[in-house]
């Protein structure tokens, strides 16, 4: 299979974005000031070049997510131990899921590590583990969770990041404005934040779109693109103290995570 490209947005509009700075909108840790916020934003978001008719679209339907905070302040499950982390999140279940899987889709795995070194195991980990196989994207409104957590102040910066990659996403027509998905505004069958699918996302069934939703070849490949991103070498092990564990620490950075990840593949691949 011939080398396929990450995903990215007009450059036009990446520019724009990257234009000069204006006064920031001012965080807040209440919905009080929510709407408040919204407003300074979209001015913000204009003086760097966003177009006025993506902002209106973009927050048509945004309001302050409550179900968004309450998930990013009760992230208790990484501070399990590993056997308690597994069993809560079925991690056998997912292993014996992922083996059937595997078997199932041979031909989409095969030439997603033709394409990109990286073997069924891990991707089939990350996304048994994401969204038990595509069965629950989630509920949230993408958009909606992204803005409560850009005005949120406990990572602000960072968020906003991901809600400009989102502006990006729904100018190309990438996003609808009306997706729902993760509490942290994660995307897809394998949970990518907006700035990821903009940074990693590939067509892998090259029907003309990026859809990490309904088509699993994109979903997974775009998982594939990110690990290699990460570092992910052609070849070499992913268990804790070799070299490809630092890519599966690039995707999430709760320890208990990595070790679930590398173990749930190693399972799967017959290692």
């Amino acid at each position: 299979m011939r080398a396929l490209k990450a995903f990215s947005v007009g450059a036009v509009i990446v520019a724009a974005f990257a234009a000069t700075p204006v006064l920031a909108a001012q965080c807040g840790n209440t919905s009080a000031g929510f709407d408040a916020w919204v407003g300074a934003f979209k001015q913000e978001a204009a003086g760097r070049g966003v177009s006025a008719s993506v902002l209106d679209r973009a927050f048509s339907n945004v309001s302050y997510n409550r179900p968004t905070i309450s998930a990013d302040r009760g992230q208790h499950s990484f501070k399990l131990s590993f056997d308690q982390f597994m069993q809560k999140r079925g991690g056998q279940s997912i292993i014996s899921r992922g083996k059937a899987m595997k078997k199932n889709n041979a031909a989409l795995f095969a030439n997603i590590e033709r394409a990109y070194g990286v073997p069924a195991g891990p991707l089939l980990a990350i996304w048994g583990m994401e969204t038990g196989f595509g069965g629950f994207m989630g509920n949230q409104h993408t958009l909606s969770a992204v803005a409560t957590l850009s005005y949120d102040c406990r990572r602000s910066d960072y968020f906003t990041e991901q809600l400009y990659a989102a502006l990006k996403l729904v100018a190309s027509g990438s996003l609808s404005v009306t997706a729902k998905g993760a509490a942290h505004g994660e995307i897809g069958q394998t949970q990518f934040l907006p700035l990821n699918v903009v940074r990693y996302g590939v067509d892998f069934d090259r029907n003309g779109r990026i859809d990490l939703v309904g088509s699993r070849a994109d979903a997974l490949a775009s998982t594939a693109n990110f690990l290699v991103g990460h570092g992910w070498q052609r070849g070499a092990g992913y268990q804790q103290g070799q070299t490809n564990f630092s890519a599966i620490q690039g995707w999430n950075a709760a320890t208990v995570y990595q070790q679930a990840i590398a173990y749930i593949g190693k399972a799967i691949d017959g290692q």
